[in-house]
């Protein structure tokens, strides 16, 4: 089999034969110990009915278990004992404390997918590379889940590492938790009958994304979509802006502010314009209220963004009227107006399309400059 040594330079794989005692102890080296409590005997261990421990354990994700059935380690037990010692201390009361462990399992849930996968691409791209990983014919090298000899060793690199990874996981954690703790404090003043936080909210479209999923290989989409991901999080991010989440082809975007906001949509469809495994971009912002909950975010200001991303042309960026008003005095880019349209669940909105100026201290908007942008691109939502 793979078997994939601890080196801190980088990934070391070596082939051996049959199933190492390693692969078979990942789960008690990243729990601690291996399962030994019941049900029942770890909820009195705790001293937390069983009621309340099986609330705790659905908010973390876990499927209903037999009274009879050992699946718990020593780790579960300090989780709820330390869960229960802040309810009785009064530090949250029990349905706090179950949306912030339903926080908990839900981020840490696609935060250990995600690697489980990124950990077997670079193992089994290192195998194929070295040629140590023989060409069974009874393996689809087209798709993107990793054979069985390569999610083993994937396993075992990642028992390997976790202690080198949950420092950074804390630190991630405690970075973020201080910059959400500013945002908020920042946007603690409310305006009276208007609800919510105001922001610029975007969304960027890959091109014929359907097209792509018909011609491409599993293994070959995989790669897109992760590009896509990456490419995008790295031009948000640089800008100051918070990608809220990623959809296969799509990613919603939010930022402070109508300069930064601009930045980023123009950027985003260059890199990708630039990318030869990408296709083309489009992006449609909007500026306004929205609504934050569970890290994501709600409201009209959201859907009309989404709406013009859908009338946007390849390669371009549409903006609403609030955001055109607000960077019209902005030096650097400059905006048309394109032809009025109704949009399903909007009404009338005029949209603009964004471009860089094409000389230095250029701004504000232009004259009624429709020409092809004008043209209807068959949106169903109009």
């Amino acid at each position: 089999m793979v078997r994939a040594g601890r080196h801190r330079t980088g990934l070391h794989v070596e082939l051996s034969g049959g199933f190492s005692p390693e692969t078979d102890d990942v789960e008690a080296r990243l729990l601690g110990q291996r399962r030994s409590m019941r049900p029942r005997e770890i909820s009195a261990k705790a001293s937390v009915s069983l009621r309340g421990a099986r609330k705790f354990w659905h908010a973390l994700g876990f499927p209903n278990v037999e009274d009879e059935d050992t699946v718990f380690t020593e780790a579960d037990l300090i989780a709820l004992k330390s869960v229960a010692a802040l309810v009785r201390d009064g530090v949250f009361d029990e349905p706090t404390a179950l949306a912030m462990t339903r926080a908990f399992a839900r981020t840490t849930d696609r935060l250990a997918v995600w690697q489980v996968q990124l950990m077997a691409e670079a193992i089994g791209e290192l195998s194929r590379e070295a040629g140590i990983v023989e060409d069974d014919p009874d393996l689809d090298r087209t798709r993107a889940m990793p054979d069985p000899v390569t999610a083993r060793a994937a396993g075992v690199k990642l028992a390997d590492i976790a202690d080198d990874l949950e420092p950074l996981l804390i630190y991630s954690w405690r970075r973020h938790l201080s910059a959400a703790i500013s945002r908020m404090i920042t946007d603690a003043e409310p305006i009276k009958d208007q609800p919510g936080v105001m922001r610029s909210v975007g969304f960027a479209d890959l091109v014929s994304f359907t097209g792509l999923v018909r011609r491409l290989s599993e293994r070959e989409l995989a790669r897109v979509v992760q590009r896509f991901e990456s490419l995008a999080s790295d031009v948000v991010t640089a800008h100051g802006g918070r990608v809220i989440k990623t959809v296969g082809d799509e990613v919603l975007f939010v930022a402070i502010g109508a300069a930064p906001a601009a930045a980023i949509g123009l950027d985003l469809v260059e890199a990708m314009a630039e990318d030869d495994l990408l296709p083309d971009l489009r992006v449609g912002m909007a500026s306004g209220r929205v609504l934050s909950r569970l890290g994501d975010v709600f409201g009209t200001t959201v859907n009309r963004a989404s709406r013009l991303t859908a009338v946007a042309k390849p390669r371009t960026v549409l903006v609403d009227d609030a955001l055109a008003a607000s960077l019209a005095s902005m030096s650097g880019f400059e905006m048309s107006p394109l032809r009025r349209r109704t949009l399903r669940g909007i009404g009338p909105v005029t949209p603009w399309s964004l471009r860089r100026a094409d000389q230095a201290g250029r701004r504000g908007m232009m004259g009624d400059d429709v020409g092809d942008d004008g043209e209807d691109q068959g949106d169903p939502d109009t």
